[in-house]
């Protein structure tokens, strides 16, 4: 390629939604603003009970705490942005900048998958070695084991993005979609992407389907237990232990399976509807899982209905 007439990109335009009007900036920025601040809300809940409260210091919720730390993180490095591209019209950042959006988006989407496994996995040790719970899981091993889920997620989002910042970018800078990933960022590359995107997409389908299997062994080995309970009452009961976990899981891992799916038979959205989809994965579970640990944790539920009865008798 010549390089007297190649002007490089400097800073990339994150374009959202391509078919929205101009008259729903407002009402969308607003959508996302909100679901930002329920997000915070949400997960700073869980974050100032565990902090109070040593009832909650328990190998069940640390896990859930790696959980809520990286929907933090997730939502702080892609929303904001988003948020500023239809409310102030400001849709550029710069090329470093998306770089390492693009990192953490992908590094904090491996460790919600390999959380998750772990969650799993302390689901079966309770139901299928509950003798063995207090040994296997304890703080100290979820501890070790989540400190390994999170420097191992860091492996391949590191090799992805070395390997795409010194690409040639020389043509259009658009990103069609509301945060920078690897995909959006590699198709403006003027080269051929396919060594570059084919390990990425294999090791991203590593991390999740690798993580999904966990899951689904996990939770096939519960069932079987679950069954040979010979009390309805008793099955209930154990299944309803898991019940919190298979909400959060599904709302996870299902549009994306569904996602990928969808990109491998052939069957093709609009932009629109196809960036729709990927910000509902990405920022519907941050948004329902504290949610659903503390509406459908009965320990969790009482905490709270202990603080809410003090303060309502402290006050005059």
């Amino acid at each position: 390629m010549a390089s007297g007439n190649v002007t490089f990109v400097k800073d990339f335009f994150i374009v959202g939604f391509p078919g929205l009007p101009p008259s729903y900036y407002g009402l969308v920025s607003g959508v996302m603003f909100l679901v930002y601040l329920c997000i915070l809300m949400g997960n700073g809940l869980f974050l100032f009970l565990f902090a109070t409260e040593k009832s909650l210091h328990k190998p069940v919720y640390y896990t859930f705490l790696s959980l809520v730390i990286s929907d933090v993180l997730f939502s702080t490095s892609t929303l904001p942005k988003a948020i500023a591209k239809y409310w102030f019209q400001d849709g550029s950042i710069s090329f470093l900048g998306c770089f390492i959006q693009m990192y953490f988006v992908h590094y904090l989407g491996t460790v919600n998958s390999f959380v998750l496994a772990l969650m799993s996995i302390d689901r079966y040790v309770a139901v299928c070695k509950p003798l063995r719970y207090h040994t296997i899981m304890t703080n100290r091993n979820v501890f070790i084991l989540s400190l390994i889920a999170w420097l191992v997620a860091n492996t391949s989002p590191l090799m992805m993005s070395s390997r795409a910042f010194p690409l040639p970018y020389c043509g259009s800078n658009s990103i069609l979609q509301c945060y920078c990933d690897h995909i959006s960022i590699t198709r403006l590359a003027c080269t051929d992407r396919a060594p570059y995107s084919v390990p990425a997409l294999i090791s991203a389908l590593i991390a999740l389907l690798g993580s999904l299997a966990i899951i689904i062994f996990s939770y096939f080995c519960i069932v079987i237990e679950v069954l040979r309970i010979s009390n309805s009452g008793g099955r209930l009961k154990t299944l309803s232990t898991c019940t919190s976990q298979l909400i959060i899981i599904s709302l996870y891992f299902l549009p994306r399976c569904f996602n990928y799916l969808a990109a491998n038979i052939g069957l093709t959205f609009n932009a629109d509807l196809q960036i729709a989809i990927v910000m509902l994965y990405s920022l519907l579970p941050p948004m329902i899982n504290p949610l659903i640990y503390c509406f459908r944790t009965q320990e969790i539920k009482k905490i709270l209905m202990a603080k809410y009865q003090k303060n309502k008798i402290s006050l005059p």
